[in-house]
Order: C-alpha cells, then sequence, then structure tokens
C-alpha cells in the first residue's frame, strides 16, 4: 500500500514516521490523539481519486484533514489508515472583480483568502475566531460562522459551487458558478457541513460581498450575565442589525487577558459580562445613529460605562481578546466545548440553565459565543474535578445541555460540527427516522464506509 501511494504523490510525500502521524493525529479537540497509519500529501483531484480507488481495494479508512484547528473532532484518524492531508491545495486560483466571486482550493487559510480579496476591494465575511490558521475546505466542511455571521451569513451562504472527489473516485461539480439555481437536488449544499463524510472538496466557487468601509465596536459591561443575554434580542427588536454581536462571561475575559499581551480592559468588581457590539456600513452618519439606538436600549439593563473602540489597534486588541478566549480556556484546564444554539430570545433561559446543569453535576462552565445568532459556546472546564466525575457525571450533563438546547427550538451546534465528540447525542436531535435518512445518505456516497468512519452518525442508530 505505501508503496502504491508513493508511487501516486511522491515518496517525498508519504509519511510513516511516528512524529507525523501523531502530529496529524489531533486538532484543538480536548486532548485526543489518533495517529493514522500514514500520511499522504496529495496536489490534485486526479492523485486524491487514485488514493481513494486505492482505499475501497483495500478497505482503508481514508480521513481528510485541513488546518486541524476543529473542535469537535471531525478530522481526527480515529481508525487509523490514511490521513490525506489537504495542505497542498494552497491557491487562490482567480478573483473574479466583475461577478464578485473566487475559485479557491481548500487549503487556502480563511485570513489569507480574506486579505486576498480586501486587496481588490471586496469582503468574505465569515470569519471564524481561528480565521488565521482554519482552512477555508475546512469551514465549507464544517459549515464555519465567526462574529460576523449575525448579519452576513455562515459559510453555506456564500458556496455557489464545488468540485469533490467522490469516495468512488469519481471527480464532480456540483452545482454551478450562478446566485441562483433551481437545477434538481442541492449537491452543494449537501457538501457544505458533511464533514468530509461524503467525498472531498477540491475547489470551491464562492460569491463575495462589496467591502464596508467604515464600523463601530463598542464593549458593554453588564452587572447580570443573563440581563446581558436578554440585552441581544432587544437590540435586533429595536431594528438593529449588528455586523457582530458577541457575549463573554467575566471568567472568559480575565482568563484571556491574562493568557495574551497587550489587551486591558478593566473591569469593575460586580461585573459579570461583557458584550461585544459592532455596526459597519459605508455611511459614518448612519452608524452612530445606529449606535446612539443601542445605547437607548442598553440604558434599560444593568450597565456599567460603554466603551468605545477609538482606534483602529484598540479595535484590532477587543477582536483579538474575544478571538483567543478558547485557547485561554484550554491552557487553564483541561476542558470540554459544546456550541449550542437556539433562538436568540431563549438566550436567557439557556445561560441559567447551562449552570443550574454545571451546579447539578459538580462543573464549572465559562460561556460565551455570537450572542447575535444565539450560539453559546459552553466551556466545561475540568479543574479540581476528579478523573472519575469528569468520565462519569460531565457526559450526564452534557446530554441535559443538550435536551435544554433541543426544548427551546435549538440544536447541538451552530457552527464547530458533529464530528467525533457529538455523534452520540444526535438522537437528541433527530428521530430514528432522520437519522436513518442520513445514514442512507452516506450509504449511497460511500458504501464501502472508508471515507471519514466514525463521525456524525451516532455508533448505535435504530434500524
Amino acid at each position: 500500500m505505501i508503496a502504491q501511494l508513493q508511487a501516486v504523490v511522491g515518496p517525498s510525500f508519504v509519511f510513516t514516521d511516528a512524529e507525523t502521524r501523531s502530529d496529524y493525529g489531533h486538532d484543538e479537540t480536548e486532548d485526543y490523539n489518533f495517529p493514522a497509519s500514514v500520511v499522504v500529501k496529495p496536489a490534485t483531484p486526479e492523485e486524491i481519486a487514485t488514493i481513494l480507488k486505492f482505499a475501497n481495494q483495500w478497505n482503508v479508512p481514508v480521513t481528510p484533514i485541513g488546518g486541524r484547528t476543529g473542535l469537535s473532532g471531525g478530522a481526527l484518524p480515529i481508525h487509523a489508515g490514511i490521513a490525506l492531508s489537504m495542505e497542498r491545495f494552497d491557491k487562490i486560483i482567480h478573483i473574479d472583480e466583475q461577478n464578485l466571486q473566487v475559485l479557491v482550493e481548500p487549503g487556502v487559510i480563511t485570513h489569507t483568502l480574506r486579505e486576498a480579496v480586501n486587496a481588490k476591494g471586496l469582503f468574505y465575511p465569515p470569519d471564524p475566531s481561528s480565521l488565521g490558521s482554519c482552512f477555508i475546505g475546512g469551514n465549507v466542511s464544517e459549515n464555519a460562522g465567526g462574529a460576523r455571521a449575525v448579519k452576513y451569513g455562515v459559510t453555506k451562504d456564500y458556496v455557489l459551487n464545488l468540485e469533490v472527489v467522490l469516495p468512488s473516485g469519481e471527480i464532480v461539480w456540483t452545482g454551478a458558478n450562478t446566485l441562483k439555481n433551481s437545477t434538481g437536488y442541492n449537491l452543494t449544499q449537501l457538501m457544505v457541513g458533511s464533514e468530509g463524510t461524503l467525498g472531498i472538496i477540491t475547489k470551491i466557487v464562492m460569491k463575495l460581498l462589496p467591502a464596508n468601509r467604515h464600523n463601530i465596536l463598542m464593549l458593554v459591561p453588564f452587572y447580570d450575565g443573563t440581563q446581558a443575554c436578554e440585552a441581544v434580542s432587544q437590540i435586533f427588536k429595536a431594528g438593529i442589525v449588528p455586523s457582530a454581536l458577541e457575549f463573554m462571561e467575566r471568567d472568559a475575559i480575565d482568563w484571556t487577558m491574562r493568557f495574551i499581551d497587550g489587551v486591558n480592559v478593566p473591569i469593575k468588581h460586580g461585573i459579570e459580562a461583557h458584550l461585544l457590539i459592532e455596526v459597519d456600513g459605508n455611511y459614518p452618519d448612519v452608524l452612530f445613529s445606529e449606535a446612539e439606538k443601542i445605547t437607548e436600549v442598553l440604558k434599560q439593563f444593568q450597565i456599567d460605562e460603554i466603551l468605545f473602540a477609538d482606534t483602529e489597534d484598540y479595535k484590532n486588541a477587543l477582536w483579538k481578546l474575544r478571538r483567543a478566549v478558547g485557547e485561554a480556556v484550554k491552557s487553564n484546564s483541561i476542558y470540554k466545548e459544546e456550541d449550542t444554539v437556539v433562538p436568540r430570545y431563549e438566550l436567557p433561559t439557556l445561560l441559567k440553565g447551562i449552570k443550574a446543569i454545571g451546579e447539578k453535576y459538580g462543573f464549572k462552565s465559562v460561556c460565551y459565543g455570537h450572542a447575535g445568532d444565539g450560539n453559546l459556546h459552553v466551556n466545561i472546564v475540568k479543574g479540581e474535578m476528579s478523573d472519575e466525575a469528569w468520565k462519569t457525571e460531565v457526559p450526564k450533563g452534557i446530554r441535559e445541555i443538550f435536551e435544554l438546547t433541543v426544548s427551546l427550538k435549538g440544536t447541538l451546534s451552530g457552527e464547530h460540527g458533529i464530528g467525533y465528540v457529538q455523534k452520540n447525542y444526535m438522537d437528541i436531535a433527530f428521530s430514528p427516522t432522520s437519522l436513518n435518512l442520513m445514514k442512507g445518505i452516506k450509504d449511497l456516497f460511500d458504501p464501502n464506509g472508508i471515507l471519514n468512519p466514525g463521525k456524525v452518525l451516532p455508533d448505535r442508530l435504530f434500524l
């Protein structure tokens, strides 16, 4: 098998040493590491097609791997086999300034893509916290969101067409490079968010927007975290759609300021949470008016003085603070991160419920996230918990958190995906009939089950 892989991609792009296999055996999901049997780095769709044909013959699992920044274990080679790195697919092939589109390979770093289109006066909005290291292909596979999804939508809203290598080795395009398409089943959107279980994406056509020239960023301290959540829906009811609306508990900010240099936000005693609110556009007068309306809404809550970021450096510092929260929590303790999402009006109920469940099972949680979307990241920290309690009690608490989320008309993941760590909670969100429909789709695309096995679908299905 190794000899055949070397013949396909060249000996210098096939790795069997322990260090490389370990490097590609983990992402940012807790402390998991599942080394593959071999790491392969192809450079063309045809090379991938040949590898998948061989894998079907050998009945060997293939796990597509991007920037390894995922938080649900979607890129973990849990059954060993072939780790298929997409890092050589790193070209922005064409920025179409006439049609506001870009043709890009999946191994391009998201921030690199944003900077390239920005240089042309264009804007690609999705901005996950890991945008400086995550791959655009991984964003498509997980349907990533980010802070500006509240106004601009998530990755799926920008994907027009995909080149995909199917598990059989066939290469297909899924759609068309048009803004409207009512031609048959929507294979493009079926692939988006499928977490590398149905095919391997090798080219992406994405729509772009004209870039906005101005924004206003404000940081709002709340003496009550639940009130911060309540304020979110009130801002929208007042007729304002912010370009970002982020929630951070006090611990999230405290821990992050200790973790990174150059950011200092004075926080008074008694402050429980902050909202980070941005409005953007091309007309400063309109933005100031919107900021004033938001301020009027916030005055009905127990808040301290609103901080306006008055320089680009300060704006960047506040965004650096927000984006580093996950890493800061991880640096403090072993943790599990859940990616709950509910209708935004239900955020206060969700936050209260999470804290009550934590008290019941003896764990501490640090919450933050994209409040404007109703998307709350729940970081459950091990701290002083015993290994036994961490192993037995925390999963019970997570199940109750997800049950609460679904009871509020929400679901298990807003942007991180299901992957390896959430798959056995899927029965909370879906009926046996729905799960078996998903399994039928997987079996149709991948009858031998070689592509990213053990992800998304629960280990036990009601057949």
